[in-house]
Order: structure tokens, then sequence, then C-alpha cells
């Protein structure tokens, strides 16, 4: 299967975080958010604002760096979430669910979203605003830099 991959700007980003607090204000108020780092740093600081939310807990699970997957560790709890009720979980991806089950795990009660989400990862959330196929890498805009990239066209004739 053929890598595939999106880049999403910081424009763009911005739009799909309003776009998904569109989607949580009525579930809310929320009592805070637990925001999955470091990918889910930005989209929290964004739906915070939009949700009017000053409640903002971190948990560091450490499951892949780049393009390798690993088992996922827990390297900060959540601990001012308790069970997660009234809580709200901010991710920017989920992939396969491995981060989601483990978070669902620690925090039952909490509701859970992503910005993006694959086929795989995608029962494990609540809500999410953009599907992506499993086989796509997003480059999201604090992993990337502005370079030239060749057409579509001419990176599938070479890889054909």
């Amino acid at each position: 299967m053929a890598k595939r991959y999106y880049t999403v700007t910081w424009d763009q980003l911005h739009r799909d975080c309003k776009a998904l607090a569109w989607r949580l204000i009525e579930r809310g108020p929320y009592t805070g958010i637990v925001a999955i780092t470091r990918g889910g740093l930005i989209p929290a600081a964004i739906i915070a604002r939009e949700l009017d939310c000053r409640v903002i807990e971190s948990v560091s699970i450490v499951t892949y760096d780049e393009e390798r997957m690993g088992e996922p560790r827990v390297t900060k709890p959540p601990a001012a979430a308790g069970d997660g009720e009234g809580w709200l979980i901010l991710d920017d991806l989920v992939d396969t669910g491995t981060t989601a089950r483990l978070i669902r795990s620690m925090l039952p009660k909490a509701h859970f979203a992503t910005v993006y989400a694959k086929p795989a990862g995608r029962p494990t959330v609540d809500t999410f605003i953009t599907e992506v196929s499993q086989d796509t890498w997003i480059l999201f805009p604090w992993d990337t830099e502005p370079q030239f990239v060749a057409p579509i066209a001419k990176s599938a004739a070479g890889a054909a």
C-alpha cells in the first residue's frame, strides 16, 4: 500500500479546530480539557479559547517517533481529570486507536475528540472533523517547512 501525505497548514488547522469547537460546544460546558501531548496541545489551546475553557490538563503518552510505532507509555498522567467526568480529551489525530484506547481506560467518562481521524481509530473517539485514509501520513504545520514539492502526476509516475 502506497503511503500518502496530507499537508495541513496553520490556517487549515485553525479552521478545522474551530469547526470541531462548533461540534463540541453543544456537549459542554466542560470542567476542563485534557490535551494529549504533544500533538493535542495546539488544538487544545484553540478549542479552549473557543469554548471559553480555562482549565487545561495534559497527558503525555509516547507511542511513536516520526513514523515508527511502538508500545504506548504514559509519561505524565492527567491527575486533575479524575475519571474524566465532565472533561474533554483532545488530540490532533487518532490513527490506529492505540493511544485512544489507553486514554479511554484512564478517563472512561470523558468525551474524546480529535481534529483528524483514520478508519482504524475512528471508533475510539466520540467526535472528529476530517477523516483521511489509513495509509495517509498527516504532515502537521509544526512538523514541516515550506519547500518545493513535485506535482502528484510526476511523483506517481516515478513511484510506478
